[in-house]
Order: structure tokens, then sequence, then C-alpha cells
């Protein structure tokens, strides 16, 4: 590359940074504002953010009835869009299947929000004066019609002045007058026969006086159109529709009003919007330090190279963040989690290359060809070890939920940003250094001949420490099992029930809660103390509450038990309520989850590599680490919750990257035979796990210090996401130094082709 194409490159990289730079500061302030504003419309250019983050209430129903069509669902979702909107613009509703899911960010009553929802849909056609001729109805200061003082539905329904309800509407069809679009804008509305009586006899009686029939939906009138002739075929239309969309909304409010679809609750979230607001400041703290430090490291052991990947690295955050804003992903904390793991992940693809760079170099190539050919070795072992994590995070999509699904949709865009990224954008900066004569071989690195180490030597002693995380795994259970606390701590999702977070102010022992807490709140829930099960999160003033599931009176009851017998804050309480149908679904997708993963990629690695025994060596250490990770989920009494399975993809994804960036190397030393002795294939694996070791430990320990200072600097929730995490990552290293290749070694020894 000639100097001039160099230095034009160069600045156009960061030009590109600035602006990604500048977008993505503007993104991250506006979505503060938002936050702080959760609940008003905000014209902004801010991250929608999930209600773990921004605060609020979010329900799920399920139709009860054993018949409904798309129509009834459709109603049902715009009667309750149109009860969300009184409680925020910025509600969310949307369907699946059977279910119905509501979304309202920033509310301060969350029980009024849940009562509210719930209801069945009601809808009256009200006369406008009683028989002795006092009004139902009037006008308000503000213009909009209301009901009359003293007046009430149940009274209007005894005196006759409900002409008719909900439940009496035929049909409700939008149109024009005329039949054509020039005409005027109607609402062509049929009663059922046995309505159609009464409404001739309340038109015909109307339409003498020239009085008006008000049509009330959810405690206010949508319309008060005056009735100009009798109307005896159970026939009618309301005009006075400012345009179609007008009438086809009104037409929805009449049949929704209808409608005999039966909800359930099967489940409920309320976060707190301070709590929420404390998440996303600790995540992006967390993010920020965690790049500064990664970016750091990568400058002292690379060098020149290092400060090619922290400018890709900048292009990675601001575009990934771009993105997001861009395709209107919801992000959530294990959203955040997944953006922020990915800055870790990320600089991998960055080692991989830069440790080949610096063989090259060593090999005696100049520092223009050494980046050249670094870039094309490392290329399969990036790009395999990235679909097969991408194959993870397209499970999570699939199979996952609410925030699981968004850490899917977050890992998967940080996976193509950081591909691009480390082979595109850190490959033509390091060419441009080139350009601008850097060519000095010290600043780039030359690799060290190592002797190689016998790990395969060691194969034992490896498997007998799996051997005993495993077991002590397996003890713990027992243990925990044994004394009736369950084999691994399950919360709702897996259990169902109802979990209330509460900040009580002052630290409290498990034993301090069960004799003065738990007691007080049993009593005023009227349920045994045994059914309530108090834990505290360490160092934190912050309590959790599990119980049986708890209907809204009760759950209003414990709120007002907290807050009048420990002075506790309101605003600082969080409730989730899981259905029993929900936690068996979460079970069974969790266990889904896992297996399918791990059978796709068994499929890509057998056919990028044409051995079955890669494979089946990489999907046993995946086993291994799974295996791991749940014994410090039970040892540890770690939570076992929605972010569970997100958590487990995750670390099957990392592991299975680090085993293939080794398998790669053994391919290549192998040189494509297959009819080696014992030795050689021990010698060949020592080899490549020694050539590709200070790699595995560089990437782990820039992804580490990501998923460490999620810990440190986090909320507790986010803390329950990133221990296990923190864990699995440390293992799934280990497994693919100590347990992959070894097992790779022996099946090749075991179950070696015959020679010709």
């Amino acid at each position: 590359m000639k100097r001039g194409k160099g230095v034009a490159i160069f600045l156009v990289i960061l030009i590109c940074l600035g602006l990604l730079g500048w977008s993505s500061v503007s993104i991250i302030h506006d979505t503060n504002v938002s936050q702080k504003n959760a609940g008003e419309k905000v014209k902004d250019h801010s991250i929608k953010l999930g209600l773990d983050l921004s605060g609020g209430v979010s329900v799920t129903y399920t139709i009860k009835n054993d018949k409904f069509s798309a129509q009834d669902v459709a109603d049902t979702k715009q009667q309750l869009e149109q009860r969300a909107e009184s409680f925020s613009t910025e509600y969310s509703v949307y369907s699946s299947d059977d279910r119905i899911t509501v979304e309202i960010p920033g509310v301060k009553d969350a029980n009024e929000v849940l009562e509210t929802m719930g209801k069945p849909g009601s809808l009256y056609f009200i006369r406008e004066k009683d028989a002795d001729g006092k009004p139902n109805y009037t006008t308000s200061p503000e213009g909009q019609y209301v009901l009359a003082e003293g007046k009430t539905i149940e009274s209007l329904t005894a005196d006759g002045s409900v002409v008719a309800t909900g439940e009496d509407v035929k049909d409700s069809q939008p149109g024009y007058s005329n039949g054509d679009v020039k005409s005027k804008p109607i609402v062509q509305l049929s009663f059922n026969k046995d309505a159609t009586q009464r409404w001739a006899d309340a038109t015909t009686d109307a339409s003498s006086k020239g009085e008006t029939i008000g049509v009330y939906y959810d405690d206010k009138f949508i319309t008060v159109p005056r009735v100009n002739v009798a109307i005896t075929n159970g026939e009618c239309i309301i005009e006075g529709q400012s345009d179609y969309e007008e009438a086809s909304r009104l037409s929805t409010f009449i049949r929704a009003g209808a409608m005999k679809l039966e909800l359930e609750e099967l489940s409920h979230e309320n976060v707190g919007a301070n709590l929420g607001g404390s998440a996303l400041s600790a995540a992006l703290k967390a993010a920020v330090v965690g790049l500064i430090l990664v970016m750091i490291f990568m400058i002292i052991m690379y060098g020149l190279s290092g400060v090619a990947a922290s400018i890709a690295l900048g292009i990675y955050t601001t575009g990934v963040v771009s993105l997001i804003y861009a395709f209107e992903i919801t992000l959530t904390l294990p959203g955040i989690a997944g953006v922020i793991l990915g800055i870790g992940m990320a600089v991998d693809a960055n080692v991989i290359t830069f440790a080949r760079i610096r063989e090259e170099i060593a090999a005696g190539k100049s520092v223009a060809a050494a980046i050249n050919e670094g870039y094309s070795k490392a290329f399969s072992a990036i790009l395999d070890g990235n679909i097969t994590t991408f194959i993870a995070a397209l499970v999570l999509m699939v199979l996952g939920s609410g925030t699981v699904k968004g850490f899917a949709y977050t890992l998967m865009i940080s996976i193509l940003v950081s591909m691009f990224t480390a082979l595109v954008v850190a490959k033509f900066i390091n060419r441009c250094f080139v350009s601008f004569g850097l060519t000095n071989e010290k600043l780039y690195g030359r690799a060290k001949e190592r002797k190689s180490l016998n790990f395969i030597g060691h194969r034992k002693l490896f498997f007998g420490i799996s051997l005993a995380a495993i077991v002590a795994g397996f003890i713990g259970m027992g243990v925990w099992s044994a004394q009736g606390k369950g084999a691994l701590n399950l919360s709702l999702e897996f259990i169902g029930g109802t979990s209330t977070n509460v900040d009580m102010g002052k630290d409290y022992t498990v034993e301090q809660l069960e004799k003065e807490v738990v007691p007080v709140i049993a009593k005023d829930l009227n349920l045994a103390t045994n059914k309530i099960i108090a834990s505290t999160v360490s160092g934190s003033t912050q309590v959790n509450f599990k119980s049986t599931e708890l209907d809204l009176a009760q759950r209003e009851a414990l709120e007002k038990s907290l807050v009048d017998n420990f002075k506790v804050d309101k605003s600082t309480i969080e409730s989730q309520g899981i259905s029993a149908t929900i936690s068996n679904e979460m079970r069974r997708n969790a266990i889904l989850a896992v297996v399918v993963a791990c059978f796709f990629m068994l499929l890509y690695i057998w056919f990028r590599f044409k051995d079955i025994r890669f494979a089946a060596s990489a999907i046993l250490a995946l086993l291994h680490d799974v295996l791991v990770v749940l014994a410090a989920y039970a040892i540890i009494r770690i939570s076992v919750g929605n972010t569970f399975i997100a958590c487990m993809l995750t670390i099957v994804g990392y592991s299975i990257n680090d085993t293939i960036v080794i398998f790669d190397r053994i391919r290549e030393n192998l040189h494509g035979r297959s009819d080696r002795n014992p030795e050689d294939l021990a010698a060949i694996a020592n080899k490549s796990l020694t050539q590709t070791l200070a790699r595995s430990i560089n990437t782990s320990i820039t992804t580490i210090i990501m998923v460490a200072l999620l810990y440190i600097l986090g909320v507790p929730a986010i803390r329950e996401f990133a221990l296990p995490l923190l864990v699995g990552m440390i293992c799934g290293s280990y497994s693919s130094i100590c347990i992959a290749t070894e097992l790779w070694y022996i099946m090749k020894v075991r179950f070696a082709k015959k020679r010709k």
C-alpha cells in the first residue's frame, strides 16, 4: 500500500470512528434522559429500554376460551392498548398464539395497572335522560361527556337507562355513508335478536325528543351521537367521525366491548424505575472501565497491533450501539451483558491474528508480508469459532423469550460487527501503519520458540480435577435436597410463584428475616411462615421474599405490610409472578436450548473438520463445562432464573470458540494425514496447545476483565448473571486446553482409521 493511500484510508477510519462515537454518545445520552422520564413521550434518539432498565409493569395473559378467531385477538389487543394508554404513551402490546403481553414503562402504581388491565371489557349504550327526565350524563368543564353526579353504571342499569351492553352487539364495522371513499365515514352497527326490540323502543323515544344515546366504554364516553330516526330492525349507523381511521377505531372499541374472551394472568413483573436506572448506570460504567482496561492490555501485549485493535474495538463498540438503535432492538440487562461480553470476545479475533503475524515474522518474513499471511491463516479459525457462537445465539433467539431474546439479538450483532472490525478494519489499520514506514518488527513482536508442554501426558490429572468438580456439584445438590431446600436454587421461572425484591434500608441476616420479618408478613397475608422464603444479597440491603403464587390483593397486602411495619420505601419494591404453566415451559426450553445448540454445533464442526472425532470431543468438553457451571449454581446457590439459558449458551459458545482455534492448529499441524502413531499424535497435540496457549490466556483475560467488572460494578440482578458467566469463562478456557484436545487424542488413538 502506498503512503498516500494509507493516509487516506486511515483518515477515513478515524472519521468513521468519530461519527460513530458522536452518534453513540448522543444515543446513550438520550437513552439516559428517556430513562429518567420513563412513561412520558420524549422526542429523542434513544434506545428502547426493557422494563428491567426503564422500570414499569409487564403482564402476560392467556386466553381461556376454547375457540377464538384472529379478529377476537386483535380486538382484545386494541382493548388492552386503550387501557394501557391511560398510564403511558410508551406502552407495548403484542400477542403470540393464545397469549397477550402488555408492557407499560414508568408507571408508579403497579397494582393499579394490574387491576385495571385484567378486568373484563365493558360497553354500555346509555339514554340521555332517565324515566324522570333527569340527565344521565353531562359535559365537564373540559367539554368531555361524563356521567351526571350521583349516576353509576349500576344505578343506570337498575332504572332502565342502559339500553344495551357490549354482549348485545352482533357486529360492528367501519364504512362509508354512500359506499364510496368520497362519502362520510360511518360505523355500521347491528344488534342481536334479544336487543333489537329494546333498541327500537329507545331510538323511537330518543328521536321523538331529539335526544342522544351515549356509547360508554371502559369508564368513559367514546361517542354521543344524536338519534335522528327510530331504528326497528336492529341495524343502525353512527355518524360524526372525522375520517375512516376514527370510524375504524370506534368500530373496534364496540366490538371489543362485545367480546366474551376471558383472560387469565400467567405472569407479571414490576420493576421500580429507580432500580432500573441504577442497573443501567452500573452497566454503562462497567462497559467504559472495561473497554479502557482491555485497550491498555492490548497495547501492552501487542504494541502497534494493539493500537490497531483498540481503534477497531472503538468502532466495534460504537457500531453495536448504533445498530441496536437502528434496528430498534429492546435493550435489557442481559442485552447489556451481551454487548459488554462482546467487547471481551471481539478481542479474540485480533489476538488470533496477531499471534499469527508474530509467527510469520519469526519465520523471516517482512512485516508487510507477515500481516497479509497472518490474516489469511487466521481466517478459518475466526470464521469457525464465530459461526459456532452464532449458532448458540440463534438457538436463544428461537427458544428464548423476553430478556433472553434481547440478549440473543445483541450477541448476534456483536459477533457480526466484531468479525468485520477484526478482519477488515484492524487489517487496514495495520497496513496503513506499514505504509507510514512503521516496519520495525519490534513494533509488532516476534513469536518465541517455546518448548512444547506435555498436556497430553497429564490428561489423567486434568480428567481427575474435572471429575472432582462435577462430583462435588452432585454431592452439593444432594445435601441441599436432603435439607429440603432443593437441589438447585430455582427461581420463579422454573418453579412458579411470586418473588418480591425490596430494599429494607438496613442489613438483615437470613436468621433475622426468618424471626423478625417473615412471621409479620405471613400473618398479614394469612399464610403459613413456611410458605415464604427470605434471602439476602451479599453486601446489599436488598432482600428477596419467595412465596406461593399470590393474587393481586395479597401482593397489595404484602406491600402494605412492608411499608407499615418496616418503613421501607414503596418505590423500591419489585415483584414478579410466574404461573406453573410458564415455569414448566421454561424448564423444558432450558434443556431443549442446550441440546439443540450442541447438536447443530456438532454437525458444523463435523462438516468443517471432516472428522467426527473433532466434533465429538468438542461436544463432550461442552458437556463438561455445563456440568461444572451447574455445580457452581448448586454449591454457591446462584439463582437459576430466566437468564440461566442465556448464561449456559454463552458459555457453550465461548468455550467452543476457544476449542476450535486449538483444533484448527492441530488440523494444520497434521497436514491432512491421519495415519500417525500415538507418539506423533501426542507431540502434534502438545505443540498445537503450546502454540495457541498465549492466545487462549490473553483472550480469557480480556473476557474475564469485562465479566468481572459486570460483577463488581453491577446491581444484584446483573451479578446473578455475571457470577456464573465468570465461572463459565474460566471453566471454558480450562476445558479447551486441558479436556477437549486430550479427548480428541484418546479418540484418535482408540478409533484410528485402518491403514491401507
